[in-house]
Order: C-alpha cells, then sequence, then structure tokens
C-alpha cells in the first residue's frame, strides 16, 4: 500500500517538475530572474486588481442599451482572449480588458449624448479597430515609441503612477471631492479606519518580502471588511445605485448564466456614414495614445525593455493589443486596450507573459461566477493600487530635469495624467508641450517627423473634447 502510495507521489512530482520546466523555457522565467510561482502569484493579483472591470464595464455599457448579462460575457470573452494572447505571442506580463474611460465615452458621449444608435456605434468601435490593427502591422506605433524622448517616457510612467494612486484613494473614499478645495480628505469612520489598517498590513508584507504580499493584503483587507454594515459602520457610500445597501463584502450567489445575445449585434456599413467619422477618430487616437503611454509607463517602471533600450516584445504586444480592441465590437463592448493595473503583478515580481496568460484564463470561470466578484471591495484592491503608484513613480529620479525644455514636458505629464483624470488628455497636452517648446527654443530638429504629427492629432483630440 505505502510502495502504490509512494509511485502515485512520485508520478505527481514529476508531472509537476515536467510542467514547471516547460513554463521556465516557454516563458524564460528564469532568464528574466523571476519564477513560476512568482509568475503565477503576480498573474492572480493582476486578476484581482482589475477584476471589478467584469462588473463596472457592463454597468456602464448598460446605460447605453446592452444588457448587463451580455456586457459582462464580452467583458470576460475579450479579456481572456486578450490576455492569453498577450501572454503566449507577445510574451508579456501585461493585461488586456475593455478600457475603462473609453467605454464611458462610448456610452455617454456617443450613444447617450450624440444619439448614435447602439448598433452604429458598435460598428464605430470596429472600423477604430480596423485602422488600430492596421497602425500596428505597419509598426506605426512602434515609430512613435521610438520618437518619445527618454525624459517623456519616465514623466508618462509617473504620471500613470499618479493615476493608480489617485484611483486608489478616491476608490477607498479616502479623498473625496470638495467644493472648497477641489479635494480633500474625508472624515475618519469604521470604513476609512479598515482600509488603513488593511493598507498597512498590505505594506508590511510587502516590505518583509512575504511571497503573494499583495494578495494577501486583499485577502485580510476582505476579511477586515466583512463587519462593516452588519457590526459596525456604513458601506452605503460604495453603492450609489442601492443606497439601501450598507455592507462592503456581500454574497450575491455562485452562478450566473453567459449571455450571447449581443454578440455580433453591430452595423458595419452604417458605420461608415461621413457623420460618424469624428467618432472613428476618437476611438482610434483615445485607444491609440492611452494603450502607447500604458505600455510605455510599465516598460519603463518595471525596466522591461530590451538590449536596445525600448519596451521588450514591442511590436507583439502593439499587435495582441489591436486584434483585441478589433474583437472588441463584435462581441458586444467598447475598445479593449492594455491595463494599468497590470502594475500590481509587475510590482510582486512578474515579469513575463505567463502572468497574462494566469490573468486570462481566471476570467474564464466568471463568465459563470461573476457574482464572486462582488466579495471582493473596493477598499481591497485600493492598497494595492496606491503601491503601484509608488512604484510606477520610480522613474521620476531619472529625468534631466536641468534642461528645461525637456523636464516641462515630463512635468505635465506627471501633473496633467491624474489632474485631468484621463491618461489620453494628459499625454496630449505633454506632447503638444514638448513640440511647442522645442520649436520656441529653436530646437525643431530635435523633433522626429513624426511627433510633428502625432503633436498635430494630440492637438484635434484637445480641440474635439473642448467643444
Amino acid at each position: 500500500m505505502n510502495y502504490q502510495s509512494n509511485v502515485a507521489v512520485s508520478a505527481r512530482s514529476q508531472e509537476q517538475s515536467w510542467l514547471h520546466g516547460f513554463l521556465d523555457r516557454f516563458f524564460e522565467v528564469s532568464r528574466y530572474g523571476s519564477t513560476v510561482r512568482t509568475e503565477i502569484l503576480a498573474g492572480l493579483t493582476t486578476f484581482l486588481a482589475a477584476s471589478y472591470v467584469i462588473v463596472v464595464n457592463p454597468s456602464i455599457l448598460q446605460h447605453a442599451g446592452i444588457p448587463f448579462s451580455a456586457g459582462v460575457t464580452a467583458t470576460v470573452l475579450v479579456s481572456f482572449i486578450g490576455s492569453c494572447a498577450m501572454g503566449l505571442y507577445a510574451r508579456s506580463p501585461i493585461l488586456v480588458a475593455p478600457g475603462m474611460g473609453i467605454n464611458a465615452l462610448f456610452a455617454y458621449t456617443m450613444v447617450i449624448g450624440a444619439k448614435v444608435p447602439l448598433e452604429i456605434a458598435l460598428g464605430c468601435v470596429l472600423w477604430a479597430g480596423v485602422l488600430f490593427t492596421i497602425l500596428a502591422l505597419l509598426n506605426l506605433r512602434t515609430a512613435v515609441i521610438e520618437a518619445i524622448p527618454a525624459d517623456l517616457r519616465y514623466g508618462i510612467a509617473c504620471g500613470i503612477g499618479l493615476f493608480i494612486a489617485l484611483i486608489g484613494l478616491e476608490n477607498a473614499k479616502f479623498i473625496v471631492s470638495n467644493p472648497d478645495t477641489i479635494v480633500g480628505l474625508t472624515n475618519f469612520n469604521p470604513v476609512t479606519m479598515t482600509f488603513i489598517a488593511g493598507f498597512i498590513i498590505t505594506v508590511a508584507l510587502v516590505v518583509r518580502r512575504v511571497p503573494g504580499a499583495m494578495m494577501a493584503g486583499m485577502v485580510i483587507t476582505t476579511l477586515l471588511a466583512i463587519p462593516i454594515g452588519r457590526l459596525w459602520g456604513d458601506g452605503s457610500a460604495f453603492w450609489p445605485d442601492t443606497p439601501d445597501l450598507h455592507t462592503l463584502v456581500n454574497w450575491d450567489g455562485l452562478l450566473a448564466a453567459p449571455d450571447f445575445s449581443f454578440v455580433g449585434k453591430i452595423d458595419v456599413m452604417g458605420a461608415l456614414q461621413v457623420a460618424y467619422a469624428p467618432f472613428i477618430f476618437v476611438f482610434l487616437f483615445t485607444n491609440f495614445v492611452e494603450a502607447l503611454s500604458t505600455f510605455l509607463g510599465l516598460a519603463e517602471a518595471a525596466n522591461l525593455k530590451d538590449e536596445d533600450g525600448m519596451p521588450r516584445n514591442v511590436k507583439e504586444s502593439m499587435h495582441v493589443d489591436a486584434v483585441a480592441a478589433l474583437i472588441s465590437a463584435p462581441l458586444g463592448t467598447s475598445p479593449a486596450t492594455v491595463y494599468l493595473e497590470s502594475g500590481a503583478g509587475i510590482q510582486q515580481g512578474g515579469r513575463t507573459g505567463l502572468v497574462a496568460l494566469v490573468s486570462g484564463l481566471l476570467f474564464l470561470p466568471f463568465l459563470f461566477l461573476s457574482p464572486l466578484l462582488s466579495l471582493v471591495p473596493a477598499i481591497a484592491t485600493a492598497p494595492v493600487l496606491i503601491l503601484t503608484g509608488l512604484f510606477m513613480s520610480e522613474p521620476m529620479g531619472r529625468i534631466n530635469w536641468s534642461s528645461i525644455e525637456d523636464a516641462i514636458p515630463a512635468f505635465l505629464a506627471i501633473v496633467l495624467i491624474p489632474l485631468t483624470f484621463s491618461i489620453t488628455l494628459g499625454l496630449s497636452l505633454a506632447i503638444i508641450g514638448f513640440v511647442v517648446l522645442k520649436l520656441v527654443a529653436g530646437k525643431a530638429r530635435e523633433v522626429k517627423p513624426v511627433m510633428w504629427f502625432v503633436a498635430l492629432l494630440a492637438a484635434i483630440l484637445v480641440m474635439q473634447v473642448q467643444y
């Protein structure tokens, strides 16, 4: 009996060893100074930090007329396909999912505000995806990356880091709006104190280099939040659409059937009318800039660069990002893009495509298990986002502050990305500032031709937002 048991254990060990070795070789885990275990934990951390998209994206799309259940299905499928492709093809630790911000542009500005029929709006998303894919195949985005100076790249990374930290603080209701000072500190209450306790515990785990520290911090903070609304405190501020809900950690059931009713409901030819061309351009440029800046910021902050100093596997990553955007509309959602929350997994130590693959695979069960996400409250993911912002701000010390025409554009990116609450607008204004400053300083020759073109597009986008 013992002999048979030992044989079974030995067989399982060999299988695990083979799988471990295969993953290590395929993703070159050891080469990049990581381990398979670290990569898997990083993938889980990235997923948990970004899992809110499964609920939040459908909630926004619902206002445009897409049923919530259909929005969940589309969100899960796009995130699964895009992230797995990013891991397997591009070998990059970056998650792909329907973009936040651009989904609001789709729902509130286009469908509700401009009264564009929903099927035509999805058609505009598709055509923007087609153009996006063409640009990726022509490697135009790679040319743009090469044209952006190092100091501006550092500024983009820092600006995105501050933006992520601001999102975390706002999600926890620690920073709130204030009519006198624009923003301000909230009044301390049991929810705030629970968040602070969770943040301190998460920081302690990170400082002590506990494996899976970020994930462990989220789990512990979630456990600490269970009594809120039950034994003390009030969490109703986190549920503006359901003000009578006072608890933060809620059980909404286990299973929810996938809804494919909105797959393929798209008017491809109707979107080609001249009147809809501005919307196609806005989708194209917004996705272009947001994906580019996020990818650049993560690569700079985590030193995910090749021997030439360029982001690692940049062409392949751009291809995956473009294809993910292309398949979004047929599946019934606004465009997909690379995710800021990927920094959480990178901060955990993730360095290879195994991170994205694990994150992508974790999305798939939520075709059926989406109610489980209500168990993880915003105050549990907030500490991870804040620490990720800290991690991404590291390149600030590499900016050449002694060169004013280089420092100002970097500073604009650092300040305007969080203060406009938009990566696209913040980066657009920084790029415009870079070109204008080089022009007035008599150094126009230092601006590469592609940057003039990008600056022109950025100016058009900013004017469209204003008017």
